[in-house]
């Protein structure tokens, strides 16, 4: 599991340089450009998202702690916060769309879902650390955002608003019925 708290460091980290050193981070896009500045920062969350996804498989194969066996009634609940974070995944990047005219940051809140979802269907500890982690990230970004004022987002359609909840549930379902199996190695509804 120590590969996967690692990963977690460094992927969570680099996503957390904008609410623990905003002017660190101003400073260093100034000096460097924002392009290296990006490319740096997405082959820093590139490495630890490989860490966090070898040391979870590891820690899965070794078989650590269960914690509590969740009943499964929470697969379901998880399976609809899942579809919701990933329309809300969707708006964060479709533009013109009245979900995220109304919450502002989808991402964050997607990926709190996201963590509570896999928190109510998993017991084993590598699980909860891992889901615990993003959650807790998750809400202390959100209330960061918060704190930076509003989001300003261009008047919103009918038709993007719909366009953003009909490729949220169909990406849902392609990773819910086939890519959570193939890459998770877990089948979520078999």
């Amino acid at each position: 599991m120590i590969w996967m708290i690692l990963g977690l460091v460094v992927f969570l980290g680099a996503h957390s340089v904008r609410v623990a050193a905003p002017a660190w981070r101003q400073r260093m896009i100034g000096r460097v450009g924002e392009g290296t500045w990006k490319g740096v920062y997405s082959l820093v969350s590139i490495i630890g998202f490989v860490l966090i996804v070898w040391g979870y498989g590891q820690a899965r194969a070794a078989g650590t702690t269960l914690v509590w066996v969740p009943p499964v009634g929470m697969r379901h609940a998880a399976s609809l916060l899942t579809l919701v974070a990933f329309v809300l995944l969707v708006a964060t990047y479709m533009p013109r769309n009245h979900i995220r005219r109304a919450v502002g940051h989808p991402m964050i809140i997607g990926v709190a879902l996201w963590s509570v979802a896999h928190l109510l269907a998993n017991g084993w500890l590598h699980a909860i650390v891992l889901f615990g982690a993003f959650l807790l990230w998750a809400l202390v970004d959100w209330a960061s955002a918060a704190r930076r004022g509003p989001v300003v987002v261009a008047p919103a359609s009918a038709m993007m608003t719909a366009l953003t909840v009909v490729v949220g549930v169909v990406a849902w379902l392609v990773f819910a019925m086939w890519l959570h199996r193939m890459l998770i190695g877990v089948a979520p509804f078999g």
